[in-house]
């Protein structure tokens, strides 16, 4: 290139979710969200509660505010800190990045102090016990000391591959301790309409399991009809 690109780029403008929306999704598991989506969705098993889960809150939801960094980058990081509204989940994009933390305790608590709902990444997280102590939820790939830069280049209120999903900033986030799921903001209606009749569902299936049922009438209809074969 002629000249350098500029180190961050900052997008204010990306379409959001009404707060209706989002209050939706709250305590909703994130099983039932895929199960809306047709069973898709969510991220990577690699990307699970940091530390395990433990001492922190079990759920979050929240907008998505997309910091597509480089790997041990964090600037996008910081820009998407500076531009979040209260109620976002920063997602820290870092192309997988094993080597080194995307984020630590000080930035949780400065997360927390800006009144996020949570933090992602398909990279690592360090200072756990200081992370359980600042009591935001993350969803990290495991644990590593050491340190990021903040060199850029890095956008913001983009999009970015995370997980083996796209998410886009404006998207919502619903995750817990079985993981996170994406739900695009194009779909968002669709998947409300969607959450009762799965939770009517869910309720059906558990009432029949507690009262001894054990259903596997779809293997008898397929040893009837051929499709399926017992061989000994």
């Amino acid at each position: 290139m002629l000249e350098d690109p500029a180190k961050l780029i900052l997008r204010k403008s990306f379409a959001r979710p009404t707060a209706a929306q989002v209050a939706a999704f709250k305590d909703v598991p994130t099983g039932f969200v895929c199960d809306a989506m047709n069973g898709v969705g969510g991220l990577d098993t690699a990307i699970g509660p940091v530390g395990g889960g433990s001492g922190l809150p079990e759920h979050a939801v929240g907008v998505a505010i997309v910091a597509d960094n480089g790997p041990a980058e964090i600037l996008a990081t910081l820009g998407a800190m500076h531009i979040m509204e209260k109620g976002d989940m920063v997602v820290a994009a870092t192309q997988g990045c094993q080597s080194c933390s995307a984020a630590g305790d000080i930035f949780m608590a400065m997360l927390k102090n800006k009144g996020a709902a949570g933090f992602v990444t398909d990279g690592t997280m360090r200072d756990f016990d200081e992370i359980v102590a600042v009591g935001l939820p993350a969803w990290c790939t495991g644990l590593n000391p050491n340190s990021p830069f903040a060199r850029g280049p890095g956008r913001v209120g983009f999009g970015a591959a995370v997980g083996g999903q796209i998410i886009n900033s404006g998207d919502i986030l619903v995750a817990d301790k079985t993981g996170v799921v994406v739900v695009p903001f194009d779909k968002i209606d669709g998947v409300i309409a969607q959450l009762d009749h799965i939770k009517a569902l869910e309720a059906q299936a558990e009432a029949k399991v507690k009262s001894g049922a054990a259903d596997t009438s779809r293997i008898a209809d397929m040893l009837k009809d051929g499709s399926a074969v017992i061989v000994d």
